[in-house]
């Protein structure tokens, strides 16, 4: 993929120079750097802001309530994770924040949730946990579940497309 872009990049530079366009591309370059370079600052303000009222519900408690709350939902969804595992309330983090809009505030809780799934499948394998046992390298059917439901999340109220206005 990369030598895709990279040759479409060098295809439209030598176009631009038969053309005598090389001013104009330049000018756009230079341009949508500095486009790019103001939607991250942009973004990383409000994403920060979003993961610190993340972190604020958390530690007020607010997370964990929600979880417990969720707690039918998630045993539906997720049968073989056992109670009181900790990837049901980075699950349940994970839920709330894709329900809110806030896909970047949502990641880090995902990233802990495959994690745990991850410590899951490794107990499964050592004995100490009851479940289906798979190879390394082959995804849990909680993890193939997570991953879907994370992927097709439903979006109440898209915050991050607010902020890009």
């Amino acid at each position: 993929m990369n030598y895709l872009w990279a040759g479409m990049i060098i295809v439209g530079i030598i176009f631009g120079a038969f053309n005598g366009k090389m001013p104009e591309i330049t000018n756009e370059a230079l341009d949508s750097a500095k486009e790019a370079v103001t939607l991250c600052i942009t973004m990383m303000g409000v994403m920060s802001f979003w993961v610190g009222i993340m972190e604020i519900a958390t530690k007020a408690g607010v997370i964990e309530l929600a979880s417990k709350k969720m707690g039918p939902l998630l045993r539906f969804l997720f049968p073989e994770i056992p109670e009181g595992h900790p990837a049901k309330e980075h699950i349940a983090v994970n839920f709330i924040s894709n329900f809110l809009g806030l896909g970047w505030a949502a990641t880090p809780a995902g990233l802990k949730a495959m994690e745990e799934l991850g410590k899951l499948e490794e107990d499964r394998r050592a004995g100490r946990l009851p479940g289906p046992v798979r190879k390394r390298g082959i995804a849990s059917n909680e993890m193939c579940t997570f991953l879907i439901l994370n992927i097709s999340s439903l979006q109440l109220i898209p915050v991050n497309v607010i902020a890009y206005d």
